[in-house]
């Protein structure tokens, strides 16, 4: 294999991907296209990236996870809500694709309200004013620091009910979504510097999610129980569970009988 090709089978159709820009660009430094400045500028610029891709991408989506979990294991009727639908859109397949989880409205329902209550980066990304400015009879001087607490906004009662409850019926027939068009629930901020990855964070969420709840059921350990879970979280950039969630898991007699059959 020569450097900046990828050994693949004549008959493969594939688009270009990241691995592939990369080999190229290995290519033309090899070949003295470009300054020893340049090339170290350039590594540190992709070195940016991928750390931003691998370290951004999955320490967030993990706590997200680890909450949804915490809430369901908490609310026995949310989480055979949520097994139930996942289980009969599946019907007992091992694999999930984008057309099953578009149908999965309830668990969708549930990574909302999840976000809702526990932003995995509660104080978002700080931003700069580039200009003096008012906000709703506030002056905000050009250079000023603004921080928005997307944790006190999921919680606000002027415009949640209940909103200390974990209550995802709220969201379902409801247009309410966290892609920056809703204020009211913006865990992954707004506007140009909302967070890119959206795109990539829901996805991964609801592909784990559904894959755990449809091929395993779930319990508290160690005499943990729903009315003393510890629900505190630790402080940071990132809100994780000050003590890390514990569960037991089985697989699912439903979907082991469905796979025996289909061997």
């Amino acid at each position: 294999m020569q450097l900046g090709e990828r050994n693949i089978t004549p008959t493969t159709e594939r688009k270009e991907d990241f691995v592939d820009i990369l080999l190229k660009i290995q290519k033309k430094l090899l070949m003295g296209y470009l300054s020893t400045l340049i090339m170290s500028r350039l590594f540190s610029w992709l070195m940016a990236q991928i750390w931003d891709t691998y370290s951004a991408g999955t320490d967030t989506t993990a706590t997200a996870l680890e909450w949804e979990m915490t809430e369901l294991l908490r609310q026995p009727n949310v989480i055979n809500t949520v097994q139930k639908e996942v289980r009969e859109i599946l019907g007992g397949k091992p694999d999930i694709d984008n057309r099953d989880l578009e149908k999965m409205q309830y668990l969708k329902a549930v990574i909302k309200e999840t976000l809702r209550l526990h932003p995995p980066i509660p104080l978002l990304v700080p931003s700069s004013a580039r200009k003096d400015v008012q906000v709703h009879g506030y002056d905000i001087a050009a250079g000023t620091m603004v921080i928005t607490n997307a944790w006190a906004i999921g919680r606000d009662p002027t415009t949640w009910n209940e909103p200390e409850e974990f209550l995802p019926e709220r969201f379902l027939n409801s247009s309410t979504d966290f892609k920056g068009r809703d204020f009211q629930l913006i865990p992954f901020g707004a506007g140009r510097r909302g967070f890119p990855g959206i795109a990539f964070a829901t996805a991964t969420n609801e592909y784990v999610l559904a894959n755990i709840l449809q091929k395993f059921d779930w319990k508290l350990r160690n005499g943990t129980t729903r009315d003393n879970l510890d629900m505190r979280e630790s402080t940071g950039v990132t809100i994780h569970r000050k003590v890390h969630l514990l569960a037991a898991a089985t697989t699912c007699f439903y979907f082991t009988v469905i796979q025996t059959r289909t061997l």
